[in-house]
């Protein structure tokens, strides 16, 4: 299938030469986003992620692919790039005729939505490790392994069509696996070298504690929340002394607007007495082995209290305010008709 030799070529081009490879593991995953919403009509949108950091975008309007970090092109000549967006043109004019020519043959229904993720990670010395797999409106079905395409466990039974039609491709699959393996690994170690000062950087974490909604009457819930801190591997207990409590929930970790992140660790407690000797214990890499401990006290749950109250007084105030006005609005509408 020639859609697949520009994609891979696009999302994985050449490099050569060794390059300083950083300790820490960073996946280079490029994904893309294909929607049909009839026979003649679709999307494509894609971007490309080093670790955590968006590192490329390619958005269905644009005829190039934008560079979202200043060292995204890599050990990458410009010649070299000039030829890789190329590639991804052609890409894109052969994709959709490609899907098109299958769903005849498949009977798909629409609208239908194609997801691509490839990519690979290195390791410390020449260790790498590759992947690309497909999904079809949400279900994974299909995978390139080894020597060749495969059906996901639970792909639905069409999905044998395809791989015997992709299979038979050896040209594809000879450059799918030299990509995967070999040029891969070489692109993201002089990416990673690329960007060394960015992906290195330590921004410590900012904590501090606050009393959420009662779970339930007679009980209390504690919340230890933690941001602006980077890189994203981060620790979060809430502890008695040194045992930690099994019971704590944890939230995702979500992105804040600087590319730092943010992390919530909560505790439900029967009673205020339960709360005391509690105590939240953050572990980040930029903290250099010196934990951030916050001690509940009750002073956090009056605090809430006075906040709560305020707000409650204001909204009284408010309350026979709004009053006024709107029968003061309504007069001077009544002395104009």
């Amino acid at each position: 299938m020639g859609f697949l030799r520009c994609w891979l070529l696009w999302v994985l081009p050449q490099v050569w030469g060794s390059s300083k490879v950083l300790e820490s593991r960073l996946p280079l995953r490029a994904l893309q986003i294909s929607s049909f919403v009839n026979s003649s009509w679709m999307r494509t949108d894609c971007s490309a992620w080093l670790g955590d950091l968006q590192t490329h975008r390619w958005d269905n309007a644009s005829d190039t692919i934008e560079f979202v970090k200043p060292w995204a092109q890599g050990k990458l000549s410009l010649h070299q790039w000039e030829n890789l967006q190329h590639i991804f043109r052609v890409f894109r004019s052969s994709f959709t005729r490609d899907i098109q020519e299958f769903s005849k043959m498949l009977q798909f229904d629409y609208p239908a939505e194609l997801q691509i993720s490839a990519g690979c990670e290195v390791y410390p010395g020449n260790g790498s490790e590759s992947f690309l797999q497909v999904a079809y409106q949400g279900e994974y079905i299909l995978c390139f392994q080894g020597y060749s395409w495969e059906a996901a466990p639970d792909a639905p039974a069409w999905i044998k069509l395809v791989i015997k039609v992709i299979n038979e491709d050896q040209g594809t699959i000879e450059i799918v696996q030299k990509l995967l393996k070999d040029t891969c690994p070489q692109y993201v170690r002089g990416l990673i070298e690329a960007g060394k000062s960015e992906l290195e950087k330590q921004v410590k974490p900012k904590a501090w504690l606050s009393s959420g909604p009662s779970p339930e009457p007679g009980h209390q819930r504690l919340v230890c929340h933690v941001s602006g801190f980077y890189p994203k591997l981060v620790w979060v207990m809430w502890m008695r002394g040194e045992q930690e409590q099994l019971d704590t929930q944890k939230s995702d970790i979500m992105p804040n607007a600087d590319e730092t992140w943010y992390f919530r660790a909560t505790l439900d407690v029967a009673a205020e007495e339960d709360a005391a000797g509690l105590s939240c214990r953050v572990k980040h890499s930029s903290l250099g082995g010196q934990d951030i401990v916050l001690h509940w006290d009750r002073s956090h749950t009056s605090v809430t209290n006075i906040v709560l109250g305020v707000l409650a007084f204001l909204v009284f105030l408010g309350f026979p305010l709004g009053l006024i006005l709107w029968f003061r609005r309504r007069r001077s509408y009544q002395d104009i008709l």
